[in-house]
């Protein structure tokens, strides 16, 4: 069994104490060091690290934990839901006065400052927004303007209208989407999805002087798929 490292690395990568976890558990600090070093705990015992640290039993006594990447984790301890992308924020968003929610423009010079501030509510709220009634109104919708010829023929400046994934593992190979992510910022490119064998996004241009490039899942921040353009 692998419940004593596993312990101990869960407790450190959710960043407690042997006193302050032990406390929660309702043990002594003693107990839980022989937990960890090569006792292994009565079976109420575990139910209760179980549920604390919100793992299954069958992961936390099974499952090399520290053999796997951060990927692969939050896999493991969170499900499906790392995958699906649905555990990592809350999305902030602006509504209007009847609560209907608006569609937030994100132009290009709003592009460098979106990976920062895409989270944070104040910045969301100083985006130009508008509404378009023809678009369903149980779906989340922003609007980005292009940068670049890299996706002709949608044009440099082009404004397109997008819907928010929440779920990626939908995301389907060969249409298009605004995928921001640590590394590149916000990027408007044709996606396959590999994530469920490479942990990774394939993305490519569809104009061919542009080369593919493969972002890692855990780099991603937000997902939109691309609805329509309207240019300038």
């Amino acid at each position: 069994m692998k419940i004593n490292s596993n312990l101990k690395f869960l407790r450190k990568r959710k960043n407690f104490t042997q006193e302050s976890l032990a406390q929660a558990l309702g043990i002594s600090r003693s107990k839980l060091a022989g937990y960890e070093s090569n006792i292994n705990p009565p079976i109420e015992t575990l139910v209760k690290i179980s549920d604390y640290l919100r793992v299954s039993l069958d992961i936390l006594l099974k499952e090399d934990l520290s053999s796997y990447s951060e990927y692969k984790l939050r896999e493991l301890l969170e499900t499906d839901q790392f995958l699906r992308g649905r555990k990592l924020r809350i999305l902030s968003t602006t509504v209007d006065a009847e609560g209907r929610e608006l569609i937030e423009v994100v132009s290009q010079r709003a592009k460098a400052s979106y990976l920062a501030g895409f989270s944070d509510p104040e910045f969301i709220s100083e985006l130009p927004r508008f509404s378009l009634p023809f678009l369903p109104m149980d779906k989340k919708h922003r609007v980005f303007q292009v940068d670049g010829d890299s996706m002709l023929p949608v044009p440099d400046g082009a404004w397109i209208v997008c819907e928010y994934m929440d779920d990626w593992m939908a995301i389907k190979d060969g249409e298009r989407y605004v995928i921001v992510t640590e590394q590149d910022g916000v990027t408007f490119k044709i996606a396959y999805n590999r994530i469920k064998d490479q942990e990774k996004l394939l993305l490519c241009s569809s104009n061919p002087i542009y080369s593919p490039f493969e972002v890692a899942i855990e780099q991603v921040r937000e997902v939109w798929r691309y609805r329509l353009a309207m240019s300038e």
